[in-house]
């Protein structure tokens, strides 16, 4: 049996229109601080919206249990479920409005080793909470605005045995069958026939919604960074005639085998994974290419490889039984030119990239076992455009100069890699001359 849990109260209340503010007294406190949250909160370009706001998290290390607190405008629907390998507990719910500045963190030393938050797939959000120990989930109690605070979920984890957690551990089988209908209605319903002058690339900006990657310590998101510039990317090869497509345009969550799927369903010519990277030496900079080998080049490409195949990991995805479409032993079959492809053009993109942005200076040219790079019949590159950890790249990357720059020498390693000018404009005519 699957652990699964819905706040019912809370269920409840949305069903029947009923108020609990309008059990007790009149409007209070928490009525003013609702309503400055929400005047700080408004949507893009004055859009009203009536997703509900999470106002605050708050996690509580007692001796017999760990208290997760999630404060709520509006009462909504909330569930929770556990997962293995790691040891996590998802609480899934629909779309709201984040307004957490800072949450306090977990010590680390209790059952709780941190959490994250975040869109998961439009229309639904999700807190993450990973797990030093097994728990077992308790029934969430639900309490009323009182006091400044609005809607609390109080939800206790309690320690219990590895068995018992793993027993009752899985992804709920509606929840399922959502990801498949998901994954299905990202795909295109009829990809247009390609022809010889009109060739497919496929933009990935990497991470996104409730997956933020790698963080600066100036809290600059890997994710924010990527989306900008992979639009700047479709922009420059558009205006040069190629159709683009992109596996996301705003801040939500693909998993990794939905990203490589999509580039197969648009029988893509060309992949582009964009990322920024982030390590230990704070001096490290320089903008780098990575390519699909059966084992990294070095330690450093394999523990990224590490890193970034854990995103679905990380936004709370089952990466069991037929979840992994696509498998390690796709590197098996990965046709030799495919991978001749994707090498010729990491090497060109470095030549073009060179003239716009600093280049690491050691191996720039990388092979890792990257899932998004494991498609059989689409070359592909992850180009880590630089390090979040060192302030000069991150200063760069956040440029709109450095971005049109870096956007227009990737457009010109795309028209060397094609060596195809007719179906593109005049911008790629020139460059190839």
């Amino acid at each position: 049996m699957h652990m699964l849990r819905v706040i019912a109260p809370c269920v409840a209340l949305l069903a029947s229109g009923v108020s609990i503010l309008a059990q007790g007294s009149a409007a209070g406190p928490s009525d003013d601080a609702i309503a400055r949250i929400l005047q700080n909160t408004a949507s893009p370009a004055g859009q009203a919206t009536t997703d509900p706001i999470v106002m605050g998290a708050r996690i509580g290390e007692h001796a017999d249990r760990t208290r997760f607190v999630v404060e709520l405008s509006d009462p909504i629907a909330m569930r929770t479920f556990t997962l293995t390998n790691p040891d996590r507990v998802v609480i899934d719910m629909p779309s709201v409005r984040w307004h957490l500045d800072g949450p306090p963190r977990p010590s680390g030393h209790g059952a709780v080793k941190s959490y994250r938050y975040g869109m998961f797939r439009p229309g639904n959000s999700r807190f993450v909470i990973d797990l030093n120990q097994p728990v077992t989930v308790d029934d969430p109690l639900v309490l009323p605005p009182e006091g400044g605070y609005g809607y609390r979920v109080v939800i206790d984890l309690f320690p219990t045995t590895q068995a018992k957690f793993d027993r009752t551990a899985g992804w709920p089988s509606d929840l399922m069958a959502r990801e498949r209908a998901a994954e299905v209605a990202s795909l295109p319903k009829a990809p247009p026939a390609q022809t010889a002058l009109k060739k497919v690339i496929v933009i990935d900006p990497g991470h996104g919604g409730i997956d933020s990657g790698t963080v600066s310590p100036d809290d600059t998101m890997e994710k924010d960074i990527v989306l900008a510039e992979g639009l700047r990317l479709r922009s420059a090869l558009e205006a040069r005639g190629y159709t683009v497509h992109m596996t996301r345009n705003t801040d939500v969550f693909i998993p990794l085998r939905e990203r490589v799927n999509i580039a197969r369903a648009w029988h893509a010519d060309l992949f582009i994974s964009l990322h920024a990277d982030s390590i230990h030496d704070p001096e490290l900079s320089g903008l780098s290419v990575y390519t699909l080998s059966e084992k990294g080049s070095d330690k450093e490409a394999a523990a990224l490889a590490a890193r970034e195949n854990r995103a679905d990991v990380i936004a709370g995805v089952d990466l069991s039984g037929d979840n992994s479409d696509v498998a390690p032993i796709l590197i098996d079959l990965a046709q030799r030119d495919t991978m001749n492809k994707s090498s010729h053009f990491a090497e060109t993109a470095l030549a073009e990239l060179s003239h716009a942005t600093d280049i690491l200076p050691r191996q720039p040219h990388r092979s890792g076992a990257l899932v998004v790079l494991k498609a059989p019949d689409v070359p592909a590159v992850l180009i880590e455009l630089g390090y979040l950890s060192n302030l000069h790249d991150e200063k760069q990357m956040k440029s709109s100069a450095w971005r049109d720059r870096v956007a227009a020498s990737i457009a010109a390693a795309v028209d060397r890699q094609f060596v195809t000018t007719a179906a593109a404009g005049p911008e790629a005519i020139q460059s190839l001359q």
